[in-house]
């Protein structure tokens, strides 16, 4: 019996899969969006039908949603991944005979992912996106075929570690801030030369004549003909004063926009508003809808987006190319005589370089490396500015999304309920908050924050100047009796003054002495700082930092890291460099009076 042979199209729905172990497809048909025709995919040759048949109509599924693939490398993935992963299930499983969808177990999944992992070098995203393809051809077997996995393996197909967490994926980070406004600035001016261009050969086009009847020697007429009749295709390879004017593509491009073009709009765009590169390519001529009051929505659609596909973003309008809608608005009349000659809907067309024929020119791919791309960059110089890792800069529309989305999220001051408008609160935080560019500022919120709270757990030390009166920022007057003692000695305990030794908030009952060693005044809010405790202070900090020498960075902090803070921020920058100058020489004489107690030193052996 010949394959079962399944057909559908974009504009009907995929067949239904019917319960294993009935008859399923081997052999279907896709359409290929971009080239306007179908792709025969055939999986007879693998055998095993009853895994390869569900494995089959789950991948229709899954193409169908979005009415076909738009390029056919999409749909050769796709294809791959799944032969491949029966290709290892068969191997794994050895003579096992026929394979069906329960005799999948989680260690195949595993031993599958590793196999893609082997494969790929180790920042390829290759392996990522066939895992996950392969998951969600998985679970929709698993909807449509209830109770043909095993409990086990159902588990794991649905669990979060087989997800986006199955493989590490490094994210994708913003540019640099003066990168992104060197590509915005370079798009707009390249916005701007599109627009004389065209012009201009729209107005040398009124001054010619059909130059089938008048001749193809003056560029005038190149430019009727491009204008009326359209753009200059390998027909006219035989004319030789085609060639004398720059050849078909540069002739094309007096009235017609290019592949560089294109990357100029789509950057400034990008720039601009932050949509998606796939929205930003896929436009509608009529994209643009409620102007009011200066600003206008663009109604796009967002083929990623869960449920609801059609989004729209409101943005400003206006006259100028420093507004996203008289950027759009640009667009549509530069390309209004193409998608006029070839009645389509879709806002970007323009002829093909190598044939000439006019299409709509939109594709799903998100490579990087692209002559247009590297030529834009070339241009303006910005492939010689350093990027993060100091690295020269490449042209990846998603990062400016990402630059335009990290500005965002830094004008919000972090705050996501101001930041996720379009994105779940999941989504916002780790794609565009959880990103490289930010880990300065995430760093010194962390410490900005610890600080803080350190601040409240923690009072600052009492300082007194010699007249008595508080140099630190507390707001609290002492007892006159405990200023006299502190300003006469009567009450030290080495390091500084106490206010109450048999008040201690470190003893186990009131009325008990301090049971804790001298250096812990220095966290005490009993303690008082005088001038007279200056040099045991300093004696204890240059201690401290001697102490650098013997332990790691981490272990020293550890250790030494507070008192070092409460010194030198809360103590002794209460007081002038005169009495730090003089406190300093005190100290530097030394003498028994300023020896270290014996409890500080055992603490940092």
């Amino acid at each position: 019996m010949s394959p079962k042979r399944v057909r559908f199209s974009a504009t009907t729905a995929p067949p239904t899969a019917d319960p294993v172990p009935s008859i399923g497809p081997v052999v279907f048909f896709v359409p290929v969006l971009v080239l306007g025709t179908e792709q025969e995919v055939d999986l007879s040759d693998l055998g095993h039908p009853r895994l390869v048949r569900p494995l089959a109509s789950a991948l229709i599924e899954e193409l169908g949603t979005r009415g076909g693939v738009r390029q056919r490398t999409r749909l050769q993935e796709a294809v791959q991944t799944v032969r491949a992963f029966v290709t290892f299930t068969t191997a794994a499983l050895e003579g096992h005979g026929e394979l069906a969808l329960d005799d999948l177990e989680p260690g195949l999944l595993d031993g599958f992912e590793q196999a893609l992992a082997n494969r790929n070098s180790a920042d390829s995203k290759g392996a990522r996106a066939a895992l996950l393809l392969l998951l969600r051809l998985l679970r929709r077997i698993d909807e449509s075929h209830p109770r043909q996995f095993e409990l086990e393996f159902t588990h794991r197909i649905n669990s979060k570690r087989t997800s986006e967490e199955s493989i590490a994926a490094k994210p994708l980070n913003a540019y640099p801030f003066p990168v992104f406004e060197a590509l915005e600035a370079a798009a707009l001016a390249g916005v701007g030369t599109v627009r004389d261009r065209i012009l201009e050969g729209e107005t040398l086009a009124e001054k010619g004549h059909d130059p089938q009847v008048h001749g193809w020697d003056r560029l005038e007429n190149i430019c009727w003909y491009l204008a009326n009749c359209g753009p200059l295709t390998l027909d006219h390879r035989g004319i030789p004063a085609i060639t004398e004017h720059g050849g078909r593509a540069a002739l094309n491009s007096r009235l017609y926009l290019t592949p560089r073009d294109m990357v100029r709009f789509q950057v400034l765009l990008a720039c601009q508003t932050g949509l998606e590169p796939e929205a930003i390519r896929e436009l509608r001529a009529t994209c643009l809808v409620s102007p009011a009051r200066g600003y206008v929505t663009i109604s796009y659609l967002k083929r990623r987006s869960p449920g609801e596909q059609n989004k729209s973003l409101r943005v400003r309008d206006g006259g100028t190319l420093r507004t996203p809608g008289g950027v759009i608005r640009l667009a549509q009349r530069l390309t209004q005589r193409a998608r006029n000659m070839i009645g389509a809907e879709e806002l970007w067309v323009l002829p093909s370089g190598t044939t000439g024929v006019l299409a709509p020119r939109f594709t799903r791919t998100v490579a990087v490396d692209t002559v247009p791309r590297r030529a834009f960059l070339a241009e303006h110089k910005i492939d010689a500015m350093k990027d993060h890792d100091g690295g020269r800069v490449s042209l990846d529309l998603r990062r400016i999304r990402k630059t335009f989305k990290s500005r965002q999220y830094l004008r919000a001051g972090g705050i996501l309920p101001d930041f996720i408008s379009g994105h779940s609160p999941g989504v916002a935080a780790r794609h565009y908050a959880d990103i490289p560019a930010h880990d300065e500022i995430h760093d010194s919120t962390v410490e900005a924050g610890l600080a803080e709270a350190l601040a409240v757990a923690l009072p600052p030390p009492v300082v007194l100047a010699d007249e008595g009166s508080r140099l630190d920022d507390g707001d609290e007057d002492l007892p006159p009796q405990a200023v006299q003692d502190a300003l006469s000695g009567a009450t030290d305990v080495w390091l500084s003054s106490c206010t109450d030794f048999f008040a201690s908030p470190y003893a186990a009952k009131k009325g008990a002495p301090c049971p804790v060693p001298p250096w812990v005044c220095l966290e005490c809010p009993n303690a008082v700082f005088t001038t007279r405790h200056l040099p045991a202070v300093l004696s204890v900090l240059d201690t401290i930092e001697r102490q650098r020498e013997e332990f790691s960075v981490p272990e020293w902090q550890a250790r030494f890291g507070l008192a070092h803070e409460r010194i030198t921020t809360g103590v002794l920058n209460r007081f002038s460099a005169r009495q730090l100058t003089t406190a300093r020489a005190i100290a530097e004489a030394g003498g028994p009076r300023l020896a270290l107690p014996t409890s500080f030193l055992e603490t940092i052996q």
